[in-house]
């Protein structure tokens, strides 16, 4: 039997962002960072909020959000007993948003009534549809994901004008995590006819238009599209659920603070190479290759398969992104030697492991993380 609830939603398309001006009368929590702040692109968020409410500003957001970071928020929650609280910014800021509300609620302090808005500013984790959250143990550099239907947003809203002024290495990292999520939700455990058409289209959207928004600032329309790709991805990986890939990108970014996009990205060729041992999985690859136009539908299984890695390989060069973790600065060979295999034993214990298609083991993953390097 499948399940599938569909709780958040979604607001999209040039101005948006204005529907926050139904808002009034109430505490506002608004979860951001710093940068976001310094060059005013969270007056997108407080320039539409009624002056009837009482608004407060945390600015304290860090990439892959250390549980001290959460822990803050929760603090200032608690403070002012928000009614709403906004995630405004990248995954990171969604995700320490999902944080608060997690364990506030694990604590019983938890209004019920809580709203919760998500307002992604990159297109890439889709987090806004999502009921998982990844923090950062800092003493031990892991990163645990958080699953609770409690941390699913109350209302997304997908404005493509807070995407509008990324940097192209965040228009290229993030793009590549869609097309990770949505490849992995493809072939994941959980795949169903419904997770299925959510990553298709994902997909279809990626191929044809990320290049063009990594290449053109001014594109607007291909922004608009990514910002929608990266929702479609986000909920087919949170019906059909992730992978090995995740598994080992998680430990990458806790380990050495790689981009989660990027760690995604090198992996991605070596897990679809593993994967592909599994016949039925491998079909499901050839599949995907053909509905999003990366083969044709008379390609035999080896040549869809080395289309579909043969675009992962290409748009990463042609984002001037590195293939392989060597090409990283400050990552020497003797050091990944040692803390491969701390990786590998993290990997085992994530939570996006159970959703891989084919049983992995430690020498499995061990063999990846060799190829990568």
């Amino acid at each position: 039997m499948n399940i599938i609830s569909q709780t958040t939603k979604i607001y999209s398309g040039e101005n948006s962002i204005e529907s926050l001006n139904k808002i009034k009368n109430s505490k506002i929590l608004v979860i951001s960072d710093g940068f976001l702040v310094k060059n005013k692109m969270i007056n997108m968020v407080l320039d539409n909020l009624d002056n009837s409410n009482t608004i407060v500003v945390f600015d304290e957001v860090k990439p892959d959000p250390p549980l001290s970071v959460v822990s803050k928020a929760m603090a200032k929650m608690i403070k002012i007993n928000a009614d709403y609280i906004i995630g405004f910014g990248g995954g990171s800021a969604i995700d320490t948003a999902k944080g608060t509300i997690y364990f506030l609620k694990e604590a019983g302090k938890l209004k019920k009534d809580l709203e919760f808005i998500a307002i992604p500013t990159t297109s890439g984790t889709g987090s806004e549809v999502t009921n998982v959250a990844v923090v950062t143990d800092e003493q031990s550099s892991i990163k645990h994901a958080l699953v609770s239907n409690e941390i699913l947003p109350t209302i997304a809203i997908l404005d493509p004008k807070t995407t509008e002024s990324l940097p192209a290495s965040i228009v290229a990292n993030t793009g590549m995590d869609v097309f990770t999520h949505a490849l992995e939700a493809y072939v994941a455990k959980g795949a169903n006819d419904y997770s299925d058409a959510l990553a298709e289209k994902s997909g279809e959207l990626v191929v044809k238009y990320l290049l063009k928004a990594y290449t053109d600032a001014n594109d607007k329309l291909a922004k608009e599209k990514m910002h929608m790709a990266s929702n479609l991805a986000g909920n087919a990986f949170n019906v059909a659920g992730l992978g090995v890939n995740h598994s080992i990108a998680h430990q990458l970014g806790g380990m050495y603070h790689i981009a989660h996009g990027l760690a995604n990205a090198i992996l991605l060729c070596e897990v679809i190479d593993f994967n592909s041992k599994d016949l039925n999985v491998k079909e499901k690859y050839v599949e995907y290759s053909k509905k999003i136009g990366l083969s044709d539908k008379n390609d035999c299984d080896a040549n869809a398969i080395y289309k579909l890695k043969l675009f992962i390989k290409t748009i990463m060069s042609n984002m001037n992104l590195p293939d392989r973790i060597s090409k990283i600065d400050n990552i020497d060979l003797s050091k990944w030697e040692l803390e491969k295999y701390i990786m590998m034993a993290n990997a085992t214990k994530d939570r996006c492991l159970v959703g891989n298609p084919k049983n992995i083991k430690d020498k499995d993953i061990l063999e990846i993380l060799e190829k990568i390097y």
